[in-house]
């Protein structure tokens, strides 16, 4: 028996059908305010538990029926006031799984993040072995995914059987995706601003079928940077606005426009009583230039990614090739 954490996400319902078309048998998580996606709700492979990550004694009460952990769980978010929950979350529930998979033997696949790498002090994309640093800026999604890691690390020197991937930005179709989405949603609004930084893109499908080779593959105490493509933003935003037949973004948005829009958002938030749709560590993030190797699982498992055009490409003919544009 295989169970799945965040079985509901965008990461896990795609995990999750690769598996059940595969004709294994699935224990799947997920809360009680979750919904199941409409093409998971009928498969006799799985069975849906509502249990949270942090919920020890839920968890202790799974594990022994299992041999295997897919770890997709996991709270995102870059608002200050989340910084308790991103805890609770991603570390603390990682905690749970460790403990419990080294009492039971099994075997982990910890789905860590791109924000838990540190920096190249090489001037080359980043790899498995450039360390992470914590600074005064640092975000509080980046500090509790490393951690989070960390707790997979510490048990692995335990005795632990796992593997941890380290995806860039997941983008693709599938139930539950947002960030796709967004983007998209940006270029249809007529959006002409991009930021100066740099994205590494992955699409979920090859995430979730990595995934899954990895998980019944000889490697162990092992992570591996999960990217296809690294891509500027004015590229990106570019490309799609093409798809879309939408001018192309022109506007540079400095770090000083950045700095006065996320000011902006926040006290628009105050009025609203609604998230600030920018925030401060977002604002960073966008002007940063950030690249990733991925010779690694490339040369581990001969893996030939998806093109970035074609995920783009499949995200534009599923949401938005028949809306008007």
């Amino acid at each position: 028996m295989i169970l799945v954490t965040g079985g509901t996400g965008f990461l896990g319902s795609t995990l999750l059908q690769y598996l059940i078309e595969g004709g294994k048998s699935v224990v799947a998580l997920k809360r009680e305010t979750s919904t199941i996606p409409s093409h998971l709700k009928s498969s006799s492979l799985i069975q849906w538990v509502d249990a949270d990550v942090t919920d020890y004694f839920a968890l202790a009460e799974i594990l022994p029926k299992v041999k295997q952990v897919y770890h997709c769980a996991a709270k995102v978010s870059y608002h200050p006031t989340d910084a308790q929950e991103l805890f609770q979350t991603n570390v603390l529930g990682t905690r749970y799984l460790v403990n419990l998979c080294l009492r039971h033997g099994v075997r982990l696949l910890h789905v860590s993040s791109i924000a838990a790498l540190g920096m190249s002090k090489r001037g080359k994309p980043v790899n498995e072995s450039d360390l992470w640093e914590k600074h005064a800026k640092t975000s509080n999604y980046s500090l509790t995914k490393y951690e989070a890691e960390m707790e997979v690390w510490r048990g692995i020197a335990e005795g632990l059987d796992a593997v941890i991937v380290n995806p860039s930005l997941i983008m693709g179709v599938g139930w539950g995706e947002k960030g796709s989405r967004v983007i998209f949603d940006m270029v249809h609004r007529g959006n002409r601003i991009y930021p100066l930084g740099s994205v590494g893109v992955v699409d979920v499908e090859d995430v979730a079928r990595i995934m899954i080779r990895l998980m019944n593959h000889p490697v162990k105490g092992e992570r591996f940077v999960l990217n296809a493509e690294n891509i500027s933003n004015q590229a990106l935003l570019t490309r799609i606005s093409q798809l879309m037949n939408k001018p192309a973004p022109r506007i540079k948005a400095t770090p000083v426009l950045m700095s006065i829009a996320w000011r902006m958002a926040r006290l628009a938030s105050l009025f609203s009583r609604k998230p600030p749709a920018l925030t401060a560590e977002t604002a960073r993030a966008a002007n940063r230039k950030l690249e990733y190797d991925n010779a690694k699982i490339k040369s581990t498992l001969a893996y030939a990614f998806k093109p970035l055009d074609q995920t783009l490409k499949e995200v534009y003919e599923a949401y938005y090739s028949r809306k008007t544009i």
